[in-house]
């Protein structure tokens, strides 16, 4: 006997129907409840409304209609997270890219938005402050696992080598004080 209920049902068990959402109103109110739960992108709306079997006729129109009521905003989504990002967890724009582009945003969405971020806190700010909340998690770093952690956190290699030089000076202060 199978547990879903309809016979010739080939779903998993336990996995949710697929809506038949008939009017494009409906599938602007999945989109909201979905989008209730959290800021989310374009891309990721649309693999959202994807998954439940909305079509692309649909879709698409849903997308403007939620981006018209700015619902959906894309710039102010990278914004937003960005800036959270640096606070929470200070990185180079390298990794901030990657990061955002896995959330669907546009290369050229993405490269502005750093633009700007960066312009305000300079990439070398941002790598002291990553440094400075490494540092008084109280470890002793010897040089290759700040250069390795600067580079993890996607920091360019500029930065890198002139945060290394800092590093490098401020050793040899601690070890001449002693």
């Amino acid at each position: 006997m199978r547990k879903s209920g309809r016979i010739g049902d080939r779903r998993k068990p336990g996995a949710r129907p697929r809506a038949t959402l008939a009017s494009l109103d409906e599938v602007i109110r999945l989109a909201v409840r979905f989008l209730s739960q959290r800021d989310r992108t374009v891309a990721q709306v649309e693999r959202f409304l994807q998954s439940r079997g909305v079509t692309s006729s649909h879709i698409e129109p849903a997308i403007c209609r939620l981006t018209d009521l700015r619902y959906l905003d894309d710039l102010a989504y990278a914004q937003r997270w960005v800036e959270r990002r640096l606070v929470t967890k200070p990185m180079g724009q390298e990794r901030l890219k990657a990061e955002l582009q896995t959330k669907g945003i546009s290369d050229d969405l993405v490269d502005r938005v750093l633009t700007e971020v960066f312009l305000r806190n300079g990439e070398e700010v941002v790598a002291r402050r990553a440094l400075q909340a490494m540092s008084h998690k109280g470890k002793r770093l010897a040089p290759v696992h700040v250069a390795r952690f600067l580079y993890q956190r996607g920091f360019s290699d500029e930065v890198i080598d002139r945060m290394m030089t800092e590093f490098t000076r401020s050793e040899d202060v601690v070890h001449e004080e002693e």
